[in-house]
């Protein structure tokens, strides 16, 4: 099958890539890996504003908002019967990223991590507080807290599924003169948005396949008119 997915655990793209390519080009498919809005739309504003302003510094953050991929990590932890990970971008952080100085930012200097838990009658919680906070890829590098809550308060207080955040290109384009590049977004649902992305993706992939494509290949490598179900001749008469 040609296949639409929205694998986000950064570290693993790259070998994520090589195996969903080798499989898609053995069956004469294609495949886009990693699509959303991170990855995804932030990618995209990553490699465009790098490239128009490369002497520079790239910050990305994230939130407030509830991840869903590190919501499901904590679900899989034994003992933990649901929960919901926040994860927060630390205002003095983002200042700094606009400033006329940025600093370089640990990981655990741009973010925190809040964690709240619902779990099962009899278990361990330290065990349970100890798997969450060390965990790689997803808490490890992060001040992260953990909080444990009832079956009823997860229930009033954390069922929405919010999320947005930015990326900030801070550069110059010569000496004295800075130039700040941003995109941002707000999210009611993190989830409708991110399925309302896979959907154009899938509308241009299927464009691509009949085009020949075969094989892997992420947002960078997806014409951005293809996305839209307008022609390229109403992109350039209305969008252009």
């Amino acid at each position: 099958f040609n296949t639409v997915d929205s694998f986000d655990t950064h570290a693993k793209i790259p070998e994520y890539f090589r195996r969903v390519d080798e499989a898609a080009r053995q069956g004469g498919n294609l495949s886009l890996v990693s699509s959303g809005w991170d990855p995804g739309l932030f990618s995209l504003a990553r490699v465009l504003f790098g490239s128009v302003l490369p002497d520079g510094q790239d910050f990305t953050f994230w939130g407030r908002g509830v991840s869903q991929g590190h919501s499901d990590a904590i679900r899989r932890i034994p003992g933990v019967v649901d929960a919901r990970q926040y994860t927060q971008p630390v205002e003095q952080a983002v200042a700094a990223a606009r400033s006329d100085n940025p600093p370089a930012m640990t990981t655990r200097e741009k973010h925190l991590r809040e964690c709240f838990v619902v779990a099962e009658e009899g278990a361990d919680r330290e065990t349970i507080r100890q798997a969450i906070v060390t965990m790689p890829h997803y808490f490890a590098d992060y001040d992260t807290y953990v909080t444990f809550v009832s079956h009823a308060e997860m229930a009033e207080q954390h069922a929405a599924l919010p999320h947005g955040g930015f990326v900030i290109r801070n550069g110059k384009t010569s000496d004295g003169t800075r130039q700040v590049a941003e995109f941002s977004l707000r999210l009611d649902s993190n989830p409708e948005f991110t399925s309302s992305v896979l959907t154009a993706y899938a509308r241009a992939i299927y464009q691509m396949r009949l085009d020949g494509r075969t094989g892997a290949v992420t947002v960078l490598d997806v014409p951005p008119g293809l996305l839209s179900p307008k022609s390229a001749e109403e992109l350039r008469a209305t969008l252009l």
